[in-house]
C-alpha cells in the first residue's frame, strides 16, 4: 500500500487547506474513490484508520480539513458566508474527480461524518454537482439546539456572525474507548470553536435535508449512533423513515457514541459499509 500524502490546495478565495491521500499501489485500479468529509472541530488525519481499512478493501480514499479546522487556514470555527462548506466541498469533488476518479473511470463516493455529514447531505440534496454515491456517519441533521438558541442565532448572525465561542460538546462522549477521548482531548489540532454563522449552516440545513428524504435519488448509506450525545439521533430516524427505501439504506447501532467508526469494536459498522460499497463500486 502506497503511503499518505499530504499537499495544499487552493481554494477560490485564496485560502489554502490541507488535502489528503491514500492512494493504491502503481497501476491498481481503484474499486472507488472516497472522499471523506470531517466533522466540528476535527480535522482529516483522524480518520487514517477508517482510509487505511478502505484502501484494503481496494478503495483510493482522499479527505481534506475543512476551512477553519485542523492544517487549513481560516479562523476556527467561523465561515465567511453561509455556503462557504457546500463550495468548498464542490472544488475538492471536481478536482479529485479529475485527477482520480475520471482517468481510472471509477465512482467517487462521498462519506461525511456528523456536521461533515451533513455538508455532504446538503451537497447531494441541493445537487450541486454529481456524486455516484453516499455514506452518512451520525449525520448532523438535527443538531438538539434549544428555542432558546434557535431564537439567538439569527440575532448573534447579524451582529457578530464570526464571533467565535465554545460549541459545548462533550468529547467524553465521543467514544466508549477512553484511548479515542484521551487522543482527541490531547490533539492539537482538534478545537472547540462555532461561531453564529456556522451554527445557522447546521441549524438550517439539517432540516432541509431530513424534509427533501421522500424525494431523495443518490444511493445512500446512513449509519448512525443511537446513543449520540453531540447531536441527535432522531434527525437520523426522520430522514432514514421518509427516505425512498430503494435509494437509502439505514442502521442505527443502538449502543453506540457518536463516533462510530472509533468505537472499542466498529467490526459491525464495517461489516454494514463493506458490501454496500461493494454494491456501489459493481453499478
Amino acid at each position: 500500500m502506497s503511503d499518505t500524502t499530504q499537499a495544499p490546495f487552493t481554494l477560490r478565495d485564496g485560502l489554502n487547506i490541507a488535502l489528503f491521500d491514500w492512494p493504491l499501489p502503481p497501476r491498481q485500479r481503484p474499486r472507488a474513490v472516497v472522499l471523506i468529509v470531517h466533522g466540528l472541530g476535527e480535522h482529516a488525519w483522524r480518520y487514517d484508520p477508517l482510509a487505511t481499512r478502505l484502501n484494503e478493501w481496494g478503495y483510493a480514499v482522499r479527505a481534506y480539513d475543512q476551512r477553519g479546522h485542523g492544517e487549513s487556514g481560516g479562523r476556527q470555527g467561523t465561515l465567511p458566508y453561509d455556503d462557504a462548506l457546500l463550495e468548498d466541498l464542490a472544488e475538492v469533488i471536481d478536482d479529485t474527480r479529475h485527477h482520480i476518479a475520471q482517468p481510472w473511470s471509477c465512482p467517487l463516493i462521498l462519506l461525511g461524518h456528523s456536521m461533515g455529514g451533513l455538508v455532504c447531505a446538503s451537497f447531494v440534496q441541493r445537487g450541486l454537482a454529481p456524486v455516484d454515491a453516499l455514506v452518512l456517519s451520525s449525520p448532523a441533521l438535527d443538531a438538539g439546539l434549544s428555542g432558546l438558541q434557535k431564537r439567538l442565532i439569527p440575532l448573534l448572525c447579524r451582529w457578530a456572525p464570526n464571533l467565535a465561542v465554545r460549541n459545548g460538546l462533550d468529547a467524553t462522549r465521543i467514544s466508549h474507548d477512553p484511548a479515542v477521548v484521551a487522543a482527541y482531548a490531547q490533539d492539537r489540532l482538534v478545537h472547540d470553536r462555532i461561531s453564529p454563522r456556522l451554527a445557522r449552516f447546521i441549524a438550517t440545513n439539517g432540516p432541509r435535508v431530513v424534509a427533501a428524504a421522500p424525494r431523495w435519488s443518490v444511493p445512500t448509506l446512513l449509519l448512525y449512533a443511537g446513543d449520540d450525545h453531540l447531536v441527535r439521533a432522531d434527525g437520523s430516524r426522520a430522514f432514514a423513515a421518509m427516505a425512498p427505501r430503494e435509494k437509502v439504506s439505514s442502521h442505527c447501532f443502538d449502543t453506540f457514541y457518536h463516533e462510530i467508526f472509533n468505537e472499542p469494536d466498529p467490526s459491525p459498522v464495517y461489516a454494514r459499509l463493506r458490501p454496500w460499497l461493494d454494491a456501489q463500486a459493481q453499478t
